[in-house]
């Protein structure tokens, strides 16, 4: 059996290895390596995959989630509605600004943000939501625009974990995740579902004026060339990034397929099993699993984690340590938030390896050693 990896990066790329060189070779020899056709040309493409008016790419997630807000207007003092239980740079995005993190609870079903908590933590100065779209489902979108139509709120999708997946509204329209609120951002960190070789973000919208607005941001806040008309930063995508990207977008959905097969895998698996809780599926979306993640009913999690590793099994934490309590966030009084079922999930939930070239031998054996370990 070849050696289990929580992403196996490597694979995929040997099957994909003729397309990648010769694009990268392309780069090479146009010696345009930052910015150009290669990069406009796969902005375009994502933007059509997406069906939406404007992508903008930028040199990581974390950065996506930066422009947005500067974008948006948001000043220091301003209140952000999100998740705490989410990688940290949803939310370190907003603390570098100055602007104030609100945290509330996740459904613990889906474990993405929970909108009735979104509701009652609007104040006079809250002006933006900032959904995750946690380990590939997607948050309950419908509702969350709902609310921030009545209040009057930005909405910026934190998309990192979910490109891909297709969200049906109860009109029976469907959209992209990260294309349904007025920015949605991206990471292609190259872990992720489409993953570049190195670090890569992207923010989409379809309002003219923000998307302008967010490539002059990315760009030192220039429109023409040593004329910066805004404070901005300095975020590209190199086009050596993008010429591997595009060649990867045109496999997106087969990934996803792949991924979406291995899950089934181990939800068969553990199916029925009072100890698992395989990951939730709403039945108005396409979970794309970016991470396959089990919650656990009465067994140790980090027993369960140290086993598996003593039998080269990887597994991950995502996440120990929700942001409210991180110590970065005590200015901002952080440890006074009361987040029960944020929590709670932080000591049960454990990810298994997902990627597109697990087997059925290798699936196989990973659950053989759950199970071994949760039977004792």
């Amino acid at each position: 059996m070849t050696p289990l990896q929580m992403v196996d990066t490597k694979t995929q790329y040997l099957k994909i290895k003729k397309e990648i060189d010769a694009a990268v070779i392309g780069v090479m020899e146009s010696s345009q390596f930052i910015g150009g056709k290669v990069v406009t040309d796969f902005a375009e493409n994502l933007a059509a995959y997406h069906d939406n008016k404007h992508c903008i790419p930028c040199a990581n997630g974390t950065d996506a989630l930066q422009i947005a807000m500067m974008a948006l207007g948001l000043q220091p003092g301003d209140e952000v509605i999100t998740p705490s239980f989410t990688y940290i740079a949803t939310v370190e995005v907003a603390a570098l600004l100055h602007i104030k993190p609100v945290f509330v609870e996740v459904d613990p079903k889906t474990f993405c943000i929970d909108p009735v908590a979104v509701e009652k933590a609007i104040t006079p100065k809250t002006k933006a939501i900032i959904p995750v779209h946690l380990y590939g489902h997607a948050a309950d979108m419908e509702a969350i625009m709902d609310i921030a139509s009545r209040h009057n709120l930005y909405v910026i999708e934190d998309n990192a974990q979910g490109i891909g997946n297709d969200y049906t509204f109860s009109n029976g329209t469907t959209k992209k995740t990260g294309t349904i609120g007025h920015i949605g951002c991206t990471s292609f960190y190259p872990s992720k579902n489409l993953g570049a070789y190195g670090d890569g973000g992207a923010m989409f919208t379809d309002d003219d004026g923000l998307a302008e607005k967010m490539r002059m941001i990315a760009s030192h806040g220039q429109s023409k060339r040593y004329y910066h008309d805004v404070v901005g930063c300095n975020s590209r995508l190199d086009a050596m990034q993008a010429a591997i990207l595009d060649i990867k977008l045109q496999h997106l959905d087969e990934y996803i397929g792949a991924r979406r097969k291995a899950a089934d895998f181990y939800d068969q698996a553990f199916a029925g099993n009072e100890k698992i809780t395989v990951p939730f599926r709403a039945a108005n979306q396409q979970h794309v699993f970016h991470q396959y993640t089990l919650l656990l009913n009465g067994a140790d999690r980090d027993a369960l984690s140290a086993f598996l590793a003593a039998n080269d099994v990887p597994s991950m934490i995502y996440y120990p340590v929700p942001a409210h309590r991180q110590k970065m966030f005590d200015s901002f009084g952080s440890s006074a938030y009361i987040l029960p079922v944020t929590d709670d999930l932080t000591t049960r939930v454990i990810s298994l390896p997902i990627h597109t070239e697990l087997d059925n031998e290798q699936q196989q054996f990973i659950v053989n050693k759950v199970l071994e370990f949760i039977k004792k």
